[in-house]
């Protein structure tokens, strides 16, 4: 029998276990069942919240630096540095992490740092930035991004319009003519799951908004002023997929940075090294904190399952909960998922003791498919 060698490439479980932590307790659970198994792991994610720490886990460089937070106080953010490519994540910068508990500014909260740390980046010698965009506290089409980089949004007197989407109601030139020359020389990807345009029924206010505090009127001021914004700046790229992106920062990247768009887990997959990892590979567990109908648009799981599939690699997952059916598993490529609630169905119990419940999962599926 050939040797089994197994690729543990899973993202976080949300609010119990980092991508890493999750990897390390697989491993362990594996080998308490089959002790010399040849296992190697490779936390991913899919352009959100976790994605410079999958890089870093990968071997990039973890830089910090103090940008603008999403109120307009200082934050520390992250970004990861290899040779000259650097991965950015909006969220260190713009994040909903950021904001106090219970505590959101949906028409005023800034994208600025964003565009900070992409400044920081570009000092840094980059020459690709993979922009991984999500988990945004910000509604405000990317204009604080694209300010800190040089843009300038005035209003009818000429004086800059305030933070944040609600401020962009007030806008009547925008004037990107000192946008930071070396953005035109980057190669910037704009890495999300999400393919929303910027405004309407589907667009960045009316999916996301209320998750970051807005009412509904907040909700309609959005999406006017953004609409609004989108006649001044260029409405061809408004509709376009990813344009909704973390509050609307995706059409700011798009329409002004030149950045292309991709989906996060196939950039993500192809800067940590997977194609190369899953050819040694002859088992892949992946997985993340919930399976559900989410994860069959472009999470991470459903990215490695497809990859592992087209190379001919049988797919195992592991989660939290599972909220997908069998024949939905099989479809996005994956043999069989080992959910923590199954072992303790209280969920409160099982975020709570994530990690030795995983173990023993993980115990299961070397039961199941490595004796």
């Amino acid at each position: 029998m050939e040797t089994a060698r197994v690729l543990v490439a899973a993202d976080k479980f949300k609010g119990s276990l980092t991508a890493v932590q999750v990897a390390e307790r697989v491993t362990a659970g594996l080998r308490r069942v089959v002790p010399g198994v040849q296992v190697e792991t490779l936390p991913v994610a899919d352009g959100g919240d976790g994605t410079v720490a999958a890089a870093v886990a990968a071997g990039f460089e973890r830089r910090e630096v103090r940008v603008t937070g999403p109120l307009g106080e200082p934050v520390t953010a992250a970004y990861a540095l290899h040779d000259t490519t650097a991965v950015v994540e909006m969220a260190e910068a713009s994040g909903l992490q950021h904001l106090p508990a219970g505590v959101f500014a949906p028409l005023t909260a800034t994208t600025y740092g964003s565009g900070e740390l992409l400044a920081a980046a570009l000092d840094a010698g980059a020459r690709t930035i993979v922009f991984g965009v999500g988990g945004s506290a910000t509604t405000d089409g990317g204009a604080g991004m694209l300010a800190a980089l040089g843009a300038r949004f005035l209003d009818a007197d000429g004086k800059p319009v305030g933070p944040g989407g609600g401020g962009l109601a007030d806008l009547a030139e925008a004037d990107l003519s000192g946008l930071d020359p070396r953005m035109a020389d980057v190669d910037l990807i704009l890495a999300s799951d999400v393919d929303n345009p910027l405004t309407g029924p589907k667009g960045a206010p009316e999916v996301y908004g209320r998750q970051k505090g807005a009412t509904e009127d907040d909700i309609a001021t959005l999406d006017a002023a953004l609409a609004h914004y989108a006649s001044v700046l260029g409405p061809d790229h408004a509709g376009l997929p990813g344009a909704g992106a973390a509050g609307g920062i995706g059409y700011g990247a798009l329409v002004a940075l030149g950045a292309r768009f991709r989906p996060g887990i196939e950039v993500m997959l192809d800067v940590l090294g997977f194609a190369p990892a899953l050819a040694r590979a002859t088992l892949v567990i992946t997985g993340e904190g919930s399976l559900d109908e989410q994860t069959l648009h472009g999470k991470a799981p459903a990215g490695v399952a497809a990859a592992a599939r087209a190379a001919g690699v049988e797919v195992v997952a592991v989660c939290g909960r599972l909220a997908l059916r069998p024949e939905a598993l099989a479809g996005a490529g994956i043999s069989r998922a080992y959910a923590l609630t199954d072992l303790e169905p209280d969920p409160a119990v099982s975020m709570a003791q994530a990690g030795s419940l995983l173990e023993r999962a993980s115990e299961a599926i070397a039961r199941d498919f490595l004796l």
